[in-house]
């Protein structure tokens, strides 16, 4: 057990979305904490709609044994965040960030011209809810914008001949403009290089990402949950493209996203694309969102120490975790 200096403040927060986030949730509140150690931050915003524990949960778990891989990478970045306050520096010094794609949780012309309006050139839709609805769609607006690229995101909910007969039922010309179709069915080694041969679609593996997971032509990786560094060394081993995410979570959680993008690409350059760490425009605007700046696809280093926000991380209400 942690000694009572060394027990962690937390400062709890809800956020609230414009709209639906994914297949899997029909949430539109979600709720967190920013946690502070030892003058250092880091942010726990738990999906349990992806197998993450409830909040309370996770601040059991980070007073006690930090199990959970979620918080012991808020830990993680915690220790990161208070180095570089001590010194009064900023961990962006000096780092090149990736550009991102652009998140769009629906299907909404309007929202496309916004982002092609901002400069994105890779659209990442979230999809699963309406297969018929969703193809129209994108069949839709890569006449529409032969220029882009799209990514969809399927969280795991069809099944493998759903997978093969969506796929399948593509144009030529949208299955030559999809980058990637991210988790599709749930990840088996045999079933998406299956998938993989018939359609020639490259498949992106998020939520069962690991160093064994060869069969996806593109890994995903996560930082609020996964170590970047083990899993971009696994990546590089299978040939892989690699791009960080988001965790839709809070501006500082996306924030230390975006810092490991450009560590990972720094330590092994050329392995990371476009990534995904513009997320703060899906929900309401607040001190945070605002320091992210506009929605586009370079990332905004917001001011301060550290990760950034300092005055408004100073301003939180802050308790002991015991």
């Amino acid at each position: 057990m942690l000694s009572l200096q060394q027990k962690p403040l937390i400062s709890r927060y809800r956020l609230k979305s414009r709209g639906m986030l994914n297949s899997i949730s029909n949430r539109r509140e979600f709720e967190g904490a920013l946690i502070q150690i030892d003058g250092g931050y880091g942010c726990i915003h738990p999906w349990p709609e992806l197998g993450d524990p409830p909040l309370e949960k996770c601040l059991t778990d980070l007073a006690g044994n930090r199990y959970w891989p979620i918080v012991r990478r808020a830990v993680r970045c915690a220790i990161f965040d208070a180095a570089a306050r001590s010194l009064n520096e900023s961990l962006f010094d000096e780092m090149e960030i990736p550009e991102s794609h652009a998140t769009l949780p629906e299907t909404d012309s309007a929202h496309v011209a916004l982002a092609v309006e901002a400069g994105f050139s890779i659209i990442k839709l979230k999809t699963g809810r309406n297969l018929a609805k969703e193809t129209k769609f994108l069949e839709s607006m890569i006449e529409a914008y032969p220029a882009l690229k799209w990514r969809l995101d399927f969280n795991e909910v069809l099944s493998p001949g759903e997978a093969l007969e969506f796929l399948s039922g593509l144009s030529e010309k949208a299955r030559a403009a999809l980058d990637f179709v991210e988790d599709p069915c749930p990840f088996s080694e045999n079933v998406w290089k299956d998938l993989y041969r018939r359609t020639r679609v490259p498949l992106a593996v998020d939520h069962e990402a690991g160093p064994q997971s060869a069969g996806a032509q593109v890994m995903v990786i996560k930082p609020a949950v996964d170590e970047p560094f083990l899993l971009g060394e696994s990546a590089m081993g299978f040939q892989q493209r690699v791009i960080l995410t988001s965790y839709m979570d809070h501006p500082f959680g996306q924030s230390f996203a975006a810092w490991e993008a450009a560590r990972l690409e720094l330590e092994f350059p050329g392995l990371v694309g476009v990534c995904g760490l513009q997320t703060h425009h899906l929900f309401e605007k607040s001190e945070f969102t605002e320091a992210l700046g506009p929605w586009s696809p370079k990332f905004k280093v917001p001011a301060g120490t550290g990760l950034g926000f300092d005055d408004y991380l100073d301003a939180l209400p802050w308790t002991r975790l015991y």
